[in-house]
């Protein structure tokens, strides 16, 4: 399993997210509500880069869930006082306390979703005191090589700060690539071209299950 090596969220050039009193409380009442319903949860997004990777600012709180918990995710966020919105059921619901936003998602792009092997793995992170069930950093990696694109090149970086900063399970992660495998295949090899520890045995199976 991998081992995420704990981010100091206040360092480097980006203007940090922890210590934002309001974003802080809504993620601690977000996850206590859905920790009170026994409602497995997965950090992802901009806040779980910052944990796992670059430190990275945001206002959004994005939680990965399990499909059929959705509604009732939702439902222990209302209870908690949040203001609630079953804005796209196919992938994504909303709720928003203090102006903050939390994404309800329980679909990504590569046809992605919460499974037993990614809450086994996910690290237990403590952001401003609050411990939080992070998404693995080889499934972040994965998410974020697939969900890059034009007018959102932070994944891509995001993606390169989490390989540079978790010692990685390199056989998971090419396990786990299968949801984009070209896409992981560019970013680990434009990685490994600018010096950050990529093995190349992932390299040779990556190119291998596409091109055999």
């Amino acid at each position: 399993m991998s081992t995420p090596r704990r981010l100091d969220a206040t360092a480097g050039d980006a203007e940090p997210a922890m210590g934002d009193d309001a974003l802080d409380a809504t993620l601690r009442d977000a996850v206590a509500a859905l920790e009170a319903e026994h409602i497995p949860y997965l950090l992802i997004g901009g806040l779980a880069s910052t944990l796992l990777g670059r430190p990275r600012y945001t206002r959004d709180v994005d939680l990965f869930v399990r499909q059929p918990d959705a509604l009732r995710a939702l439902a222990a966020l209302g209870a908690a006082r949040f203001e609630t919105e079953e804005t796209n059921p196919a992938w994504i619901y909303k709720a928003v306390k203090r102006e903050v936003t939390v994404d309800l998602i329980f679909w990504l792009t590569g046809d992605i979703y919460v499974d037993d092997e990614m809450l086994a793995r996910a690290p237990r992170l403590d952001w401003a005191g609050t411990p939080i069930s992070v998404i693995p950093p080889e499934d972040l990696v994965v998410i974020k090589a697939i969900v890059h694109d034009e007018q959102n090149p932070h994944h891509w970086h995001d993606a390169l700060g989490v390989v540079a900063a978790c010692d990685l399970d390199w056989e998971y992660l090419a396990a786990r690539a299968r949801h984009g495998a070209r896409r992981v295949l560019a970013l680990l090899v434009y990685a490994q071209a600018n010096d950050l520890v990529v093995t190349d045995e992932t390299i040779r199976a990556l190119h291998a299950s596409l091109y055999g």
